[in-house]
């Protein structure tokens, strides 16, 4: 380890492990802030993150079988596999729930349910109400802000350490999923989202490039024309994109965003 931050050291300690919900929306400094707080103390001290309560299962079980409209996010590591060959494993096992707790926390904080943790990749959606426009905001949003906690926040952290830099793929996409429990046991049996937005914004983010966000076409007519403006559509040189509108038939328009 290099040029130890001593401050956190010395705030490690008392550092909270619990992300603050949506509720206690925080400035983008002192998510940052807080972010190294808590990195640091998984890395240094071994704590364990809380957890948070599972608002996307009591929310997904009051409506199962529902039809709902919603934006998909999708954030995956890029590099894991790499890192394996270079770090020891518990502390990859520690950066990998950092990593996936960090990014929960930041769907949380823009009004976003965290469906689940898929490896070194978290899934998180935003119901729609009414136009949807608030919906495709908060997602883009929240996607930036991941960004930005992860260079600001999560690799200074990693860099005093010496460890390589965490870069991520992100693709956002929108549409209707449907609520499907898996089994009679209301309480128990596992509940999950399936449709064409879940499945393409997935495809969306594996044609992602590292520290780049992708977002489908029914999110960018969604977004104000602020926002527009900081997305050009993808124009593909290949093949290499074959997936359809479900609207009408053609290329499914993909965008990214350039900060």
């Amino acid at each position: 380890m290099t040029g130890k931050d001593e401050s956190l050291d010395d705030q490690s300690d008392s550092v909270d492990m619990q992300p603050r919900q949506s509720s206690e929306k925080m400035d983008p400094d002192t998510m940052i802030l807080e972010t190294q707080k808590r990195v640091w103390g998984a890395l240094k001290r071994g704590y364990e993150y809380s957890g948070f309560i599972d608002e996307s299962d009591s929310f997904l079980r009051k409506n199962v079988f529902s039809k709902l409209d919603m934006v998909v996010l999708y954030v995956d590591l890029v590099g894991s596999t790499t890192m394996t060959l270079e770090m020891p494993e518990e502390k990859i096992a520690t950066i990998v729930s950092s990593f996936s707790q960090e990014m929960a926390a930041v769907i949380r904080q823009h009004a976003g349910y965290v469906l689940k943790f898929v490896g070194d990749a978290v899934i998180g959606y935003f119901v729609v109400k009414g136009n949807g426009v608030l919906a495709s905001e908060n997602a883009v949003e929240c996607a930036q802000s991941m960004l930005a906690i992860i260079e600001k926040g999560i690799n200074p952290v990693l860099n005093q350490y010496d460890y390589p830099d965490l870069m991520v793929k992100i693709g956002v996409d929108s549409g209707k999923n449907i609520v499907v429990r898996y089994g009679a046991d209301v309480k128990n049996s596992h509940v999950d989202l399936m449709g064409p937005a879940m499945n393409i914004a997935s495809k969306i983010q594996t044609m992602a490039k590292p520290d780049q966000i992708l977002i489908g076409s029914d999110v960018y007519e969604k977004l104000g024309l602020a926002s527009k403006r900081d997305f050009v559509q993808i124009v593909w040189t290949q093949d290499e994109w074959k997936y359809r509108s479900r609207t009408s038939g053609e290329i499914y328009n993909v965008f990214e965003f350039k900060d």
